[in-house]
């Protein structure tokens, strides 16, 4: 992993408005489920759901980039309110910046969560990278920031949560829970 400094975080996620999420190995513990009759589904954790709704009401857009395509992603997808749901892209990183040109900024503004080499050129490109501990080196050494939290098991609420204490908006966001 990169070696970054707490100061070097806040520096990172000060500016951000966009934050995107890889599906498998991120929102999901990686694992794929099939039945007996082919038919596919996905385990996602309600917690790191609520961390992505926490984001929304703090004004970021938010997206998600999958190289696989399921109706449960789609799904998920529109429970959570999502800006972005790209699926069964080849290149992430086109998909990244499509995503960028509609909102109008740039990529020190948008940050981005993925753990394998698919996800290394979008990594690569945004302003706040992160992963989970189980990544390759090659994604590894991209990231600032790297999940405690096992993937689709609260490593996204996590990211979620850090970036709105390193805005100094947590309290703000979740008072009205409270």
């Amino acid at each position: 992993m990169a070696t970054v400094t707490r100061s070097e975080l806040t520096a990172r996620v000060a500016p951000l408005r966009l934050m995107v999420f890889d599906v498998d190995g991120i929102l999901t513990d990686g694992r794929l489920y099939y039945s007996a009759n082919g038919d596919e589904a996905k385990a996602f954790s309600t917690v790191d759901g609520q961390g992505i709704r926490l984001l929304r009401e703090a004004g970021f857009k938010l997206g998600l980039i999958s190289a696989r395509r399921s109706e449960a992603v789609e799904k998920r997808a529109r429970d959570l309110g999502l800006h972005f749901c790209f699926q069964g892209v080849e290149t992430k990183l086109r998909a990244f910046r499509e995503m960028l040109d509609e909102i109008k900024i740039g990529p020190e503004q948008a940050g981005f969560m993925g753990d394998d080499l698919l996800d290394a050129r979008v990594l690569g490109a945004v302003g706040f990278a992160v992963t989970v501990a189980t990544a390759p080196q090659e994604v590894l050494t991209r990231c600032h920031y790297v999940a405690e939290r096992p993937a689709g098991n609260g490593a996204v609420r996590e990211v979620c949560e850090l970036i709105l204490r390193l805005q100094g908006i947590y309290p703000r966001i979740v008072g009205g829970y409270l």
